[in-house]
């Protein structure tokens, strides 16, 4: 194989890895988007049962507690892939262009090794849940699952930055 097939075969297989990742990362924002709904439906219905004396919907509070974890950690990675993440760059604008990019593959980078730690620690967190069977106060539901959840999609936040880090630099992002 030649060398210049060879990189249009390694650009192809990276795009579509990348178009992978992106198509995954919508889909969770997506899915983050319609929890989002059903909780807000949720608090909606136990605040008007509530306003009519019936008492709310009970443990409603707990389903928002995992919900709303659930939902950042599922808009995480598609925000790192549309670059929405805050970027304090007030002094690197007059700088050139392939310096900002490696700059900014740098601090993909680091933001990466970041989520790697937090979704290493509520793995650990999520071990030990399912290990002592902690369970909510009302309802009494597991909490290990969502814990393992926002692990995994943690994990694929830092995969999604690492993959923005490589197209920084490959001058594709």
């Amino acid at each position: 194989m030649s060398e210049s097939s060879r990189g249009t075969l390694d650009q192809a297989i990276s795009e579509t890895g990348v178009r992978l990742l992106d198509r995954l990362a919508r889909l969770l924002a997506l899915l983050g988007g319609a929890l989002a709904v059903c909780l807000a439906l949720l608090v909606s219905t136990s605040i008007t049962l509530r306003a009519f004396g019936l008492g709310g919907v009970r443990g409603d509070f707990e389903f928002v507690q995992m919900g709303v974890a659930l939902i950042v950690f599922a808009f995480m990675p598609w925000c790192q892939a549309r670059r929405g993440n805050v970027m304090v760059d007030s002094f690197t604008t007059k700088l050139p262009k392939r310096f900002q990019a490696v700059l900014d593959a740098l601090w993909e980078v680091v933001f990466a090794a970041m989520m790697a730690l937090i979704a290493w620690r509520l793995g650990a967190g999520a071990m030990d849940a399912a290990k002592s069977a902690t369970t909510t106060m009302v309802l009494l539901l597991p909490i290990a699952p969502a814990i393992a959840a926002c692990a995994a999609l943690a994990g694929f936040t830092a995969l999604v930055a690492l993959a923005m880090a490589v197209a920084r630099l490959r001058g594709s992002a």
